[in-house]
């Protein structure tokens, strides 16, 4: 056995149908289209959503509520999370991002979930009053901005 004989068993590939390559192909002609109609037409057919004319569900259907485009979204961080980081460190946006804690396109807000022991400089976009005692109770700082 050489390697340029290896291949696929007998009948596990199947060739595809060449449509529309003469009469002789048996599938000439209409190219299995049928004949004129909706779905013979090149292009034909009907779209996504389509109800055969009655009023499409997405169109019956009242819209409500409005999505404001400027709202401001923040990464949520609570205090448990930074405890990887070590005594006297700053932590800001940027630390947060290296350390796979935050979303890069928010601002983040920290909570005070869970207690730390050592003080940190913290500078974030918000801070809770809670996560800001127990900071400060520990020893560390909070800068907003």
């Amino acid at each position: 056995m050489k390697l340029n004989e290896v291949g696929p068993d007998k009948g596990v590939r199947k060739r595809r149908k060449r449509i529309g390559r003469g009469e002789g192909s048996g599938r000439g002609g209409t190219a299995g289209r049928g004949t004129k109609g909706q779905n013979a037409r090149s292009g034909g057919g009907i779209h996504l959503g389509f109800e055969g004319g009655q009023m499409p569900l997405h169109r019956r259907v009242p819209k409500r509520g409005f999505t404001n485009v400027f709202k401001k979204r923040y990464a949520i961080l609570n205090i448990k999370d930074l405890s990887s980081f070590q005594s006297g460190d700053t932590v800001d946006r940027d630390v947060l991002l290296k350390a796979g804690l935050v979303n890069k396109r928010w601002a983040v807000k920290l909570l005070g979930a869970g207690d730390i022991s050592h003080p940190l400089t913290i500078r974030l976009d918000k801070v809770s009053q809670g996560a800001r005692k127990k900071i400060e109770s520990a020893g560390g700082t909070v800068e907003m901005g």
